[in-house]
């Protein structure tokens, strides 16, 4: 299918619709981005691009502007809370020269994106709050303000809450998980290494790793509990409150949380993975259609993963559905058994009695300084996962 020509509305300009609008204007369409805030900009936060995420900014040609702004990281490195004893280390160096992992600051992978979107011709509009989408030959978009427009392709990237997601399923109620997860960036005063570490403790777990040239530490502290009514993960807390949560971690932890001056909690609520993506010339893509928890760092990858198969399908198909549906089949298998595995990492992080904890840490132990490559191949169905080869 030729795209040139194609008039196709984004919905949402976050990682996986300004990658989505680059990948459609890259070949051919003429691409347009709704965004509901008054700027592009992204609180401040980490997120890890693991190699096949790298594989689609390099297929873009963005591989260089996202290293100039990223740390590569060289290991991921799991912890006992108390004392902060290694238990296990999985050797990011193992990968490979070409298959590089990165910690970057969300906001500057963000820019890195609008830039790019605007240089190859896409426009950007703000303030456009998108209250329905009514599919058809010609999508229907109607806007908060009362105007409205139409597109030939309607890619509805608008993340959890999408307005797409709810007219393609209906309204599904999430389920909350029972965790609660706070964010917060401090200074690197601890010298923090190039090392994504998870330290491990009964009921909560804490990830630490360097962003902006090792000058920042990116935190995300996990803790189960019963209640919580609000999802969002934009909800201000008091620094102090987390510290408490977390008093019996010690060591680097201690001091990298005494450092928080700002930190924002979400609730952790499950989606299920959407069973309709697409319908009449729409589409969803990223959270939209398959949220997944945080615990395999893979989000912001899977939207990019699936930005350039959509692009990809389309290309390949004679129709845009057609397009779309090829599109659906070759994504939901692997975002599937995504979000599944990250659903049930958080269980393996927070053994709370301590004969089970201990002797699991044992075998990571044991396993890691036996068989440290066989450790690292358990991961290779994600990281040497090459979407822009796949046949």
């Amino acid at each position: 299918m030729d795209l040139n020509g194609l008039k196709v509305t984004v919905i949402g300009a976050g990682i996986g619709g300004l990658t989505a609008a680059l990948v459609l204007r890259q070949r051919g369409a003429s691409v347009t981005v709704l965004e509901q805030a008054e700027a592009i900009t992204e609180v401040g936060a980490g997120l890890q691009v693991s190699p096949n995420g790298m594989v689609v900014l390099r297929a873009l040609g963005l591989e260089s502007e996202l290293q100039a702004n990223a740390v590569r990281g060289t290991a991921v490195e799991l912890r006992d809370y108390a004392r902060g004893r290694l238990v296990s280390r999985l050797d990011l160096t193992t990968l490979g020269p070409d298959a590089p992992y990165h910690f970057i600051h969300r906001a500057d992978l963000i820019n890195v994106l609008a830039d790019a979107v605007r240089a190859a011709g896409v426009k950007i509009l703000l303030l456009q709050k998108v209250e329905d989408i009514e599919p058809g030959e010609r999508p229907r978009i109607v806007l908060a303000h009362g105007q409205s427009a139409k597109a030939d392709l309607v890619v509805g990237a608008d993340g959890l809450h999408s307005q797409l997601r709810s007219v393609l399923n209906g309204t599904v109620a999430p389920f909350f998980t029972r965790q609660v997860a706070w964010r917060a960036t401090v200074p690197n005063t601890i010298n923090h290494p190039p090392v994504a570490k998870v330290h491990m403790g009964p009921h909560r777990h804490v990830v630490s790793y360097p962003l902006r040239d090792g000058k920042l530490v990116n935190i995300v502290a996990v803790q189960e509990r019963t209640g919580w009514h609000e999802e969002g993960w934009h909800i201000a807390d008091n620094p102090e409150n987390l510290r408490s949560y977390f008093s019996d971690f010690q060591g680097e932890t201690k001091d990298l949380l005494a450092e928080i001056q700002d930190v924002r909690k979400w609730g952790l609520f499950r989606h299920p993975v959407a069973p309709t993506w697409y319908r009449d010339n729409t589409v969803l893509l990223g959270d939209a259609a398959h949220p997944t928890l945080p615990f395999m760092a893979q989000g912001a990858v899977m939207a990019m993963e699936d930005a350039w198969v959509l692009g990809d399908a389309l290309v390949k198909a004679d129709d845009i559905n057609t397009g779309l549906s090829a599109y659906q089949a070759r994504r939901h298998d692997r975002v599937r058994r995504v979000v599944d595995t990250a659903s049930k990492n958080a269980g393996r992080y927070h053994l709370s009695a301590a004969p089970v904890r201990l002797a699991a840490h044992f075998g990571l132990s044991l396993a890691s300084m036996l068989a440290p490559k066989s450790m690292m191949s358990h991961f290779d169905w994600i990281y040497r996962y090459d979407v822009t080869k796949e046949l």
